[in-house]
């Protein structure tokens, strides 16, 4: 491999930190306590945690840029809102509402059940809620439609009489009353008909919505009203009910859920990382370097986080779970530098101690820091905000954990090794004896002496678990057949993980943002089980202006109509055009030259007024553009609905825009797979160009590069074997997989090529002897970091827990099994 060896950079890197190292042992005060006093300083940021604090869904779970984004603007600009003429047909956003679903298993139009229902819509209408300036109603908050509140049809159908339901022969799926055509497939789930005719014999579920239309301080307090009144109903029909608010208020609720698992989980870490330092010798113990490092990570998220809230960086719920990440990471850094101190003479003094530990560890843990952060940092062009500002925060707090590593805790093992120097006691401090005098007892032995080392090599005694990985596993692992066994393992693994990846879903479902006891899920659950049959009313524009009265013109967008119509997923199409046609038929209006049509317009007009806000009128009636509106039925995914709809669209001659509010949901379908392969294809080559420059071996660095795409394809299967979606949760823990995955893959594939050794074997052994059980203690550090995520009532921090488990798992395996094995193998070929 001579002729791939390029450690121009490395044998630099290593000499300026075996400087570094040397300073630091010379003055360790001056480096505990600058960073003690810098996080305190910046620290002061989290002041402004409430008010940079940004967890609006879409803002944050939709692209940034997405087309429906584009799309609503249009709609906005083009066709306005008309204040008097309330319409949630015509609506550009989801609205302001509250609502709820009656339902029973036998029929919901039973008189007994409609009483029910009419009884609870009685109580919402009545519902007084106390504001700053009074008292206040239904009535003074609703949406209106020609000066009276919006109102749920099917009940004015009756009169507010559950006795006038038999009098009423509903049709179903419309409903033609003297008001228009009624949607009944909005208002009745699961629809009973009678036999050869469309007339509803029963339904299972009633849907009723209550439209506001007031400012946001005063709406808020009236959802919140409802919220409370619906909570405290006793009905025999089962009611569910959400607002608009609900989700973005239940979302807000999940940051709280783990506030109280971060501290189990500081708790963990500190029992796990001072028991696996802990050593027997009462003088070479490094539990206090075990605590320096659980500090030393919490004052890089203390650094970090202050740092970014004092630039007024938005901080949003997702980068809650950055700390039990970090945790994990200023930890695996701890435990490789309390390695190669161990691997230092221990008659040399503590300067030079720790500039040979630092030389030792300084490359290792630079490496993985660089990745990790530039992983990170990639992440943050993503188009979620919710990934920027995770990526932002994440990647800003592993820099701040790298420094305080070779800062602060360099100085904490300065003063842990002058104590050591010393042979003072690792708790009074006092000085204590090296062996055991022989008037003492076992007890005495346990508690009162120490600071033995090996008199050969004069170093401190090795692990146990150390041992092992030289004696014993290493020779296994390296033995020919067990590499063979490797191989069929490391096949399975990759098939799995490539079924996995084919079957994967795009897309988040917003009902994961709610926590798992959220009342809104039973609301949910409820609109999947009676509604699903039909989706969402599709506006489609006319961008141009069209002449409607010429025949020819006219036959090409009924064409465009016909196609959408032809779709699996499309029902039917509602038009003020079509209408505008039977009305004239009706009335024998001759619509065939352009001054006719524009005067009969305006008849017909004045005669549907609602119908106004779907056309762009010039002061003389001249239409500059128009929109009209499909309905769609649940037949399909919606990325591929969207999208057909889209297709269509653009196919047609005339130029037309389609939007439904849930398109700025449904986007990220279209954009969340091709921006995770490509930050994760850039993130590989930027990791195997970082690698190249510190790993003095071409070939070697490749097979860190390997490690990471295979670690990344192993997460993305088997997260979606798991049960995970490739959706803006799941892509935060991608990027942050990269980083993550090069770790212990680096740490070991860096001692295999400083490895004295010739015998590529023998080299993989004790790579494995001397970086074994630091990998195994970060792996280990890092899932119980998140593992009590597992417990969070939130999918978010459920998700994070997953895949940050797969990532570690994997790249333990990856790190002890897969890289060894071929390492190995590339050493004996070269």
């Amino acid at each position: 491999m001579g002729s791939f060896y390029t450690d121009c950079i490395e044998r630099n890197f290593r000499a300026g930190y075996k400087s570094l190292g040397y300073f630091i042992g010379r003055h360790p005060w001056w480096f505990l306590f600058t960073p003690i006093f810098f996080s305190i300083g910046l620290g002061s940021g989290f002041y402004f945690l409430k008010t940079r604090t940004s967890n609006n869904i879409e803002e944050q779970f939709t692209p940034l840029n997405g087309h429906a984004k584009m799309e609503r603007k249009y709609m906005q600009e083009t066709f306005p809102r008309n204040s008097t003429g309330f319409s949630s047909l015509r609506m550009t956003t989801d609205g302001t509402y509250a609502t709820f679903i009656a339902a029973t298993d036998t029929n919901i139009l039973s008189i007994k059940s409609l009483e029910e229902v009419i009884e609870l819509d009685f109580q919402i209408k009545s519902m007084k809620v106390q504001l700053a300036n009074g008292t206040s109603d239904y009535s003074d908050v609703c949406a209106l439609v020609n000066g009276r509140c919006s109102s749920n049809n099917i009940l004015e159908l009756i009169n507010y009489n559950a006795h006038n339901i038999d009098s009423v022969n509903l049709t179903f799926p419309w409903y033609n009353s003297e008001n228009g055509s009624l949607p009944l497939f909005t208002i009745l789930g699961n629809v009973d008909l009678n036999i050869n005719s469309s007339i509803v014999q029963s339904a299972e579920a009633i849907h009723l919505i209550y439209y506001l239309e007031t400012d946001k301080a005063t709406a808020d307090i009236w959802l919140e009203n409802f919220l409370t009144l619906l909570s405290n109903q006793s009905t025999s029909v089962q009611v569910s009910y959400a607002t608009s608010m609900s989700m973005q208020w239940e979302f807000e609720k999940s940051s709280d859920s783990v506030i109280f698992l971060f501290s189990i989980t500081y708790t963990i870490a500190i029992i796990f990382s001072t028991g696996s330092c802990w050593r027997l010798d009462n003088v070479r113990t490094k539990v206090w370097v075990a605590l320096c490092g659980v500090l030393s990570t919490g004052l890089a998220i203390l650094s970090g986080f202050g740092a970014l809230l004092l630039l007024g960086q938005p901080f949003v719920m997702t980068a809650a779970s950055c700390p039990f990440m970090l945790l994990g990471t200023g930890l695996d850094d701890m435990f490789i530098m309390t390695s190669c101190w161990q691997r230092t003479r221990v008659l040399d003094s503590v300067p030079r101690r720790l500039s040979q530990t630092y030389s030792e560890a300084a490359v290792s843990i630079t490496i993985t820091s660089i990745t990790d952060a530039l992983a990170l940092f990639l992440g943050y062009t993503s188009p979620f905000g919710s990934v920027q500002s995770f990526c932002l925060y994440a990647g800003v707090s592993v820099v701040f954990c790298y420094l305080y590593s070779i800062t602060f805790l360099g100085a904490c093992m300065a003063l842990n090794g002058q104590r050591e120097a010393g042979n003072r006691h690792w708790f009074t401090c006092m000085k204590v004896p090296e062996d055991l005098p022989s008037s003492s007892s076992k007890v005495f032995s346990l508690c009162c002496i120490g600071g033995g080392y090996n008199r050969m090599t004069e170093k401190e005694p090795g692990e146990p678990v150390s041992s092992f990985f030289q004696r014993f596993y290493g020779p296994f692992l390296t033995h020919k057949f067990i590499k063979a066994f490797v191989f069929v393992i490391y096949a399975a693994y990759l098939a799995v993980s490539v079924f996995g990846c084919l079957t994967i879903k795009e897309g988040l479902d917003i009902r994961n943002l709610a926590l798992d006891n959220s009342y809104i899920l039973d609301f949910y659950q409820s609109q999947k089980e009676y509604f699903s049959d039909y989706s969402c009313n599709v506006m489609v524009a006319v961008k141009q202006p069209f002449p409607y009265w010429d025949e020819e013109e006219y036959e090409k967008l009924h064409s465009c109509i016909l196609t959408f119509e032809n779709l699996p997923y499309v029902n039917s199409t509602q038009a003020w055009f079509l209408a505008f046609q039977e009305y004239a038929n009706e009335t024998n209006l001759n619509l065939t030259t352009h001054e006719f049509y524009k005067s009969s317009l305006s008849q017909f007009l004045d005669l549907y007024p609602e119908f106004k806000q779907d056309i762009n009128l010039t002061e003389n009636y001249e239409i500059q553009a128009s929109r009209f509106f499909i309905q769609t039925l649940d037949r399909t995914i919606v990325k591929d609905a969207m999208v057909g709809l889209r297709t269509t669209a653009d196919t047609c001659p005339i130029e037309l825009l389609v939007y439904h509010p849930l398109f700025i949901y449904y986007d990220q379908y279209t954009v969340v797979t091709d921006n995770a392969i490509q930050t994760i294809m850039i993130a590989v080559v930027a990791m195997l160009v970082i690698a190249f420059l510190f790993i003095p071996n071409l070939i070697c660095c490749i097979w860190v590069a390997f490690a990471i795409g295979s670690v990344v394809v192993g997460v993305a299967g088997f997260m979606s074997l798991w049960g995970v979606s490739l959706d803006s949760i799941s892509l935060i823990n991608l990027v942050m997989c990269i980083g993550f995955s090069v770790d212990f893959s680096t740490h070991i594939t860096y001692a295999f090529v400083s490895s004295p050794k010739s015998d590529a074997n023998k080299k993989a052994i004790d790579s494995l002897a001397h970086l074994g059980f630091p990998i195994l203690q970060g792996a280990l550090s890092t899932i119980l970091g998140v593992v009590v995520l597992s417990m969070s009532g939130s999918y978010i921090f459920r998700t994070f827990f997953k895949i940050v488990f797969l990532v570690i798992s994997f790249g333990l395996v990856h790190g002890l099994v897969f890289l060894p094995v071929f390492l190995s193998l590339v050493g004996s070929l070269a």
